[in-house]
């Protein structure tokens, strides 16, 4: 990151306002790319829930992954994908879990009061 509207990434890292963190998908190609650069800022911890433990279209495991995080922001990128052919024999499987998934995390953030 250069500068954003006028302050240097020095000043931004010294506000960051977030400590805990949450990344679904933050092992995937973009969220890596996010989980190194929230790195960058001191005294964060990051976590990043991983598929074979937690399921984020049910929401037990999702309260269950807030409850042990304790985030102070929740960033949402994980999904899931395949290639054309996968995503032609499965389209409302995809969608209703990729939906599920937002939607699980959305209101159980909103219940445990995640900014």
């Amino acid at each position: 990151m250069a500068n954003l509207a006028g302050f240097r990434m020095e000043n931004i890292k010294s506000q960051f306002p977030y400590r805990r963190i949450v990344v679904t998908g933050g092992a995937g190609f973009l969220g890596r790319f996010i989980v190194n650069r929230l790195n960058t800022f001191p005294d964060v911890e990051i976590v990043v829930p991983r598929r074979s433990e937690i399921n984020l279209v049910k929401g037990e495991d999702v309260r269950r992954l807030l409850s042990s995080a304790r985030p102070d922001l929740v960033i949402h990128l994980a999904a899931i994908v395949g290639g054309i052919g996968a995503n032609q024999k499965n389209p409302g499987t995809f969608f209703y879990e990729n939906l599920m998934m937002g939607a699980q995390l959305m209101e159980e953030s909103r219940l445990f009061g995640v900014q």
